[in-house]
């Protein structure tokens, strides 16, 4: 399996009941049984994974001819912050990113971004980038895990950006279902590979913590609008 990214992909952050943050891709690896090479970096645009993760591909790989099983691109939530958000040239980009991937896996698999994604929203900017990436994706034959409607205290942290360790794991769990409607299916479910316990204390610990996180987050985001 080969990964391009940003830092949805790139992952690390604190435990979650004992449960590392770990990429999705890396537990979709795991439950398909495929070695896994990462090349995604936080903050990472397309223009990133463009311009510097694929020639990093090229420089570093032991065989940059190799085929692969599976290629994952999940890219687009630094892009539509950007003061020059331009979705053609998105798409563009979008189109090359793909394109390497297509011509290098048997299958190809993309996300699109959470409506809910950040504070302060740009909803409308999200949605075009949705829409190319879909319209790309479709033109390669890529598959394409809609998470749209993905959120919630469980899955996304206070930032409504970066998904908590369990939200990895349900990201991983919506490409294995996906895969597995093509006919790549995984021997073990990510929810499989973990094993966690909660406590009361621990909850309200979290739920403090994630209040406090939420709060700065959203006065953040209330000054900027202002």
């Amino acid at each position: 399996m080969l990964a391009f990214g940003d830092s949805i992909t790139n992952a690390g952050g604190d435990l979650q009941w004992g449960v590392p943050l770990h990429s999705w891709a890396l537990w979709t690896a795991r439950a398909l049984g495929l070695p896994y090479s990462p090349y995604a970096t936080d903050g990472a645009t397309v223009s990133t994974v463009v311009q510097f993760q694929i020639p990093a591909f090229r420089r570093l790989a032991a065989d940059a001819e190799a085929g692969f099983e599976l290629g994952l691109l999940c890219v687009g939530t630094n892009d539509v912050r950007q003061p020059d958000w331009d979705a053609a040239a998105f798409a563009e980009e979008f189109g090359r990113a793909i394109g390497f991937l297509s011509a290098r896996c048997d299958r190809v698999l993309t996300l699109t971004i959470p409506v809910d994604m950040g504070r302060p929203r740009c909803v409308e900017r999200v949605e075009e980038a949705n829409g190319a990436i879909e319209r790309v994706a479709s033109s390669y034959g890529a598959l394409v895990v809609d998470l749209r409607r993905f959120g919630g205290r469980s899955v996304m942290m206070a930032d409504h950006t970066h998904p908590t360790a369990f939200g990895q794991i349900a990201i991983a769990e919506a490409a294995v279902d996906v895969l597995a409607a093509d006919g790549l299916v995984a021997s073990v479910r990510p929810s499989g590979l973990i094993v966690y316990e909660t406590s009361w204390w621990g909850r309200l610990h979290a739920d403090l913590v994630y209040a406090y996180r939420h709060l700065k987050v959203s006065l953040r985001a209330g000054l900027l609008r202002g």
